[in-house]
């Protein structure tokens, strides 16, 4: 394994743990709240001036080669960012979190790790990324233990669970196009780019709908949901980026289904869930990220040096 496939499945595993304390964490914010696209939109404005200030002290600390930001843009590129602001970082954010108010969310979480199929399907076709018998393995063994976690599942006649499905569609065209941007940017310019701009765009939405108002935190304990969770975000896009400027996008998005390991374990240790009936199918989720480990890379289009800055 390159160090640079390593390095990128490293940080997917990092993404991953971050997303698993968001799921856990997401559904308390939301609840304190009251309004999905209010609470995605303050929590996206936070993780977007998390990310700038982040950006600003590693420049200003480390020289522009730790954190350099792409000026220049073709109008294929600048397209690119577009999708990844507003098809990426504000719609199916607000259509997975008002979906979710009305599915249950076992669907919901089965829905949204089926990313890595239409990941892996795209990859395929539009970034011409070759799959070995080792990622068709892990990949089947990651939507097996999705089925064993959530069990019994309803995909049919619920308009919370189109609108999940349609989520998880956008965020899968997303993750094609934010490698393709890859190639000539930095991940800062596409992090960037996916929270200020998609946050504009919720701020858009909420004062077309009437909402603009609900998005400000209103007490203590909103501001401190808005605050953890727009860090986790932050956190989550800067080290997702990073990750996939370096490996596969297949390799990073089967990494990323690990989170439910973490979700997992912490509602077992925090909320007293039992989890020896999903054992089985935990151990097999984390089988499936160890065969995506061992699996040999084979890129037939790496991405520039430059583009991992």
């Amino acid at each position: 394994m390159n160090a640079a496939r390593r390095t990128g499945l490293a940080l997917a595993g990092v993404t991953a743990l971050i997303s698993g304390v968001a799921v856990y964490v997401n559904g308390n914010g939301v609840a304190a709240y009251g309004d999905a696209t209010a609470y995605t939109t303050a929590k996206n404005l936070m993780a977007a001036l998390v990310i700038g200030l982040v950006f600003a002290t590693v420049r200003r600390s480390r020289g522009g080669s730790a954190a350099s930001f792409t000026r220049s843009a073709r109008p294929g590129q600048w397209a690119g960012l577009a999708y990844v602001a507003v098809l990426g970082g504000a719609v199916p954010f607000v259509m997975f979190f008002e979906g979710l108010a009305s599915t249950a969310s076992t669907q919901a979480a089965f829905l949204h790790k089926l990313l890595v199929v239409g990941v892996a399907l795209l990859a395929v076709v539009v970034l011409r990324e070759r799959l070995t018998w080792w990622h068709l393995a892990a990949v089947a063994l990651l939507v097996l233990a999705q089925v064993g976690l959530a069990g019994d599942i309803s995909l049919m006649g619920d308009p919370g669970t189109v609108l999940v499905a349609g989520a998880t569609a956008l965020w899968a065209v997303e993750v094609v196009v934010a490698k393709r941007l890859l190639a000539g940017m930095t991940p800062w310019t596409v992090s960037i780019a996916r929270m200020a701009g998609g946050s504009l765009a919720l701020l858009a939405w909420c004062g077309a709908t009437g909402r603009l108002g609900a998005v400000m935190p209103a007490t203590a304990a909103q501001w401190s949901w808005v605050i953890v969770t727009g860090v986790l975000l932050a956190g989550y896009v800067l080290t997702w980026h990073q990750a996939l400027a370096r490996a596969q996008a297949v390799d990073v998005t089967a990494v990323l289904v690990l989170g439910a390991l973490v979700t997992a374990a912490l509602a077992g240790v925090l909320d007293g869930a039992a989890l020896g009936a999903q054992a089985p199918w935990l151990a097999l989720m984390l089988t499936g990220g160890l065969l995506v480990w061992l699996a040999p890379a084979r890129h037939r289009n790496p991405a520039p040096r430059r583009a991992a800055s």
